[in-house]
């Protein structure tokens, strides 16, 4: 689901920044002899790649975990290149997508919970990718969420409406 660039975004360079990183990710599947198709795009305020293709599990990892990893480093390798913090965003085998329809559902059923009880409701850790999700949810819902904790335990509180 791609939106529409916000105002006052850098179209041009969010697209250098998805060509720099595919041609990086391009490189790293090259090297571990991984096939697959690249996408790029730009959706909201940041560019966006995708990978796809058969057997691409391993690029994924246990919970995401190798795709985190690999998120990073494409940052790091945008950044290198341009000297500008990316706020890119990985995705491989339709991976992230999948995971934010379930997170989407996750912060809807929180915010039920909280509506129905009245009491703050925390949920399990996850990641920054996965909390943003889960605000958006419940800011549709019509209430308020928070992060708290530290990384790698950082998770969502999901508050009442006041």
């Amino acid at each position: 689901m791609a939106e529409a660039p916000e105002a006052g975004v850098d179209v041009e360079a969010l697209e250098n920044e998805g060509d720099i990183a595919a041609d990086y990710i391009e490189g790293l599947l090259d090297i571990g002899d991984f096939d697959g198709d690249i996408d790029m795009d730009v959706e909201g305020d940041r560019a966006m790649v995708s990978v796809v293709g058969a057997t691409l599990d391993e690029l994924i990892g246990e919970d995401g975990e190798v795709l985190e990893a690999l998120q990073e480093l494409t940052r790091l390798a945008v950044h290198r290149a341009t000297g500008e913090r990316s706020r890119l965003m990985l995705d491989i085998g339709g991976y992230r997508e999948g995971r934010r329809k379930v997170l989407f559902q996750i912060g809807t059923e929180a915010a039920d919970k909280v509506k129905e009880s009245g009491e703050i409701h925390p949920l399990e850790p996850m990641t920054p990718f996965e909390r943003k999700v889960v605000h958006d949810a419940v800011a549709a819902a019509g209430l308020r969420s928070e992060s708290e904790g530290e990384e790698p335990n950082r998770y969502v509180v999901v508050h009442p409406a006041s």
